[in-house]
């Protein structure tokens, strides 16, 4: 997983900055991943989709830890963010 989100950010930063040329874009240091069964795919897709509206209740933090804590991963939240 490492490498394919290391080519992952660095395909998009360079697509980021030559495309929309933003120079100031920067990736954050660490990443979550999670998998996603296939008899979810309709629902996760519409999740994508309604992101922005859902976010403007729910922070992505709060999300986040909720995620984390639902599934039973051990954290601390000093190291999140």
């Amino acid at each position: 997983m490492a490498d394919v989100l290391r080519d992952i950010k660095q395909q998009s930063s360079e697509w980021v900055h030559d495309e929309i040329h933003e120079s100031r874009f920067a990736w954050q240091e660490g990443y979550g991943g999670f998998t996603v069964s296939v008899s979810h795919r309709d629902r996760l897709k519409q999740y994508i989709a309604d992101q922005e509206e859902h976010h403007k209740k729910v922070s992505f933090q709060d999300e986040y830890i909720r995620l984390l804590e639902r599934n039973g991963v051990e954290f601390k939240k000093e190291y999140l963010w």
